[in-house]
């Protein structure tokens, strides 16, 4: 196949990921003839983690394809909810969202967190045990090796955590995981746990739960409404992403 120049139009969802020059998100790029259209859109900076449909002329095209010169490619960015080939979702977060993972916990969702991993290690991981790797770096998700991963938007986590809910969806069951490591809660009389509690908290709370991993006892303490909010708009925001 003759190489040729294609053009590229990308949905306002993806310009981020294009150099400054090209953020209205149109723009021409030299085809070899023999470069995947898929290949040919990362190129240009979306991760193809990103993109949803490529459409040429109105129809969906797959990224193995190879484009011929002078197609249009309208890029589109991935559905939301996206649905994803894990039910129910597990999540691989990187060092930089470690507020985000506590939040994902809080709300019952199976989240993972590597805080010394490198980029090697953590595609390693999410491959083995078929998590969703989110992240903030764009160079990690083009590694070849992810299998399933998606780039958090926002600066502050309550914008990453909206982000990731409305584009994951995945079931919530609040209060059942450790924020610190992960694993699950399980209900704890006082007596169980009193060795490890402050003497304040000992005189003032009755009810509890242990993590059955770490051991890590828990309380509704005077920080409590303040996470049940979050759990309830979290609940909301779900529910409005599914349609529920």
């Amino acid at each position: 196949m003759v190489g040729g120049a294609i053009r590229l139009v990308l949905a306002p969802e993806l310009r981020l990921f294009l150099a400054p020059r090209h953020r209205g998100g149109e723009l021409q790029v030299d085809h070899d003839g023999t470069a995947s259209l898929g290949h040919v859109v990362q190129s240009v900076g979306p991760p193809l983690t990103e993109v949803g449909a490529m459409l040429v002329a109105g129809r969906a095209v797959p990224a193995a394809s190879r484009p011929r010169p002078g197609d249009v490619v309208r890029v589109q960015p991935v559905r939301r909810p996206q649905p994803l080939p894990v039910d129910p979702p597990r999540f691989l977060l990187d060092v930089h969202l470690g507020t985000l993972a506590r939040r994902l916990r809080l709300l019952g969702v199976d989240t993972a967190y590597e805080s010394q991993a490198d980029d090697a290690e953590l595609v390693a991981r999410a491959v083995a045990e078929e998590r969703v790797l989110l992240t903030q770096d764009r160079g990690l998700l083009r590694r070849r090796a992810v299998w399933c991963g998606g780039y958090v938007y926002g600066a502050r986590p309550d914008d990453q955590l909206a982000d990731v809910l409305e584009r994951f969806a995945p079931p919530l069951s609040p209060w059942t995981r450790c924020t610190a490591c992960n694993g699950p809660l399980e209900p704890a009389t006082k007596q169980a746990v009193e060795h490890l509690l402050e003497p304040g908290t000992r005189r003032s709370y009755d009810t509890f739960a242990r993590c059955g991993s770490c051991g890590r006892p828990y309380w509704r303490g005077a920080h409590s409404a303040r996470l049940e909010r979050l759990v309830a708009d979290s609940e909301r925001r779900t529910a409005s992403a599914t349609g529920a």
